[in-house]
């Protein structure tokens, strides 16, 4: 990252490394914590749904990034696109990332996962030492992350499912069973799998401020 990004008006670039990865850090002035975003199959930093939530997140006093978990190769072979294992060591590496840089280093950080890129963050957050004080799923497949390492997550988790996309509220009542920590779900009235109905992804928006900025304090 060269520069400053403390208090800049748009997402600066920034490359995630080791790995590579090209990513969007928004910064607004003295940020409350940093939310790391997932996204789904197929998707990446640009997704318009989730830039929505970082703009609305960002504006709340958030610090956002947004990046892509893989590489323009390994987008290439479709079985990467769900390779849960592996998008989430990309996600743990984005956190050490940010460990790294001097404006990022004191905040606490969130995931904010959409569909498998819920599996994802979830997967990430329950290794012993993932330091994650909150995560949002829009729309997730948490049972990607598996029963073992859902009863391993130790963050506060919050489900949003669209009330139309019933084999994914199935999917993550489920989940819930499996889930030790403070866990809630959220179900959004006439929203589908993509939250494409009109004001449904603001509701997502207003339920994951909310989320966050109770569990991600100043440090």
């Amino acid at each position: 990252m060269t520069g400053s990004v403390i208090g800049g008006d748009a997402p600066v670039p920034v490359l995630i490394q080791p790995d590579g990865l090209k990513g969007l850090l928004g910064m607004p002035p003295s940020p409350n914590g940093l939310v790391i975003f997932a996204h789904g199959s197929g998707s990446g930093r640009l997704s318009p749904r989730n830039t929505h939530v970082a703009d609305a997140l960002h504006r709340a006093g958030l610090a956002t990034l947004l990046l892509d978990l893989l590489t323009p190769d390994e987008e290439l072979d479709r079985a990467n696109v769900f390779d849960i294992p592996l998008l989430a060591s990309r996600l743990a590496g984005a956190a050490a990332w940010a460990r790294r840089v001097p404006e990022l280093e004191r905040l606490s950080i969130g995931y904010f996962g959409a569909s498998t890129g819920a599996g994802a963050a979830l997967l990430a957050a329950a290794a012993p030492d993932a330091e994650v004080a909150a995560i949002v799923s829009r729309g997730g497949r948490p049972d990607l992350a598996g029963a073992r390492a859902l009863a391993h997550v130790r963050a506060p988790t919050l489900l949003i499912v669209g009330s139309r996309d019933l084999p994914v509220i199935d999917l993550n009542r489920i989940a819930m069973r499996h889930l030790r920590g403070e866990t809630e779900l959220v179900i959004v009235e006439g929203a589908t799998h993509l939250f494409e109905e009109p004001g449904t992804l603001d509701e997502v928006v207003r339920h994951a401020m909310r989320w966050f900025l109770h569990h991600l304090g100043k440090e």
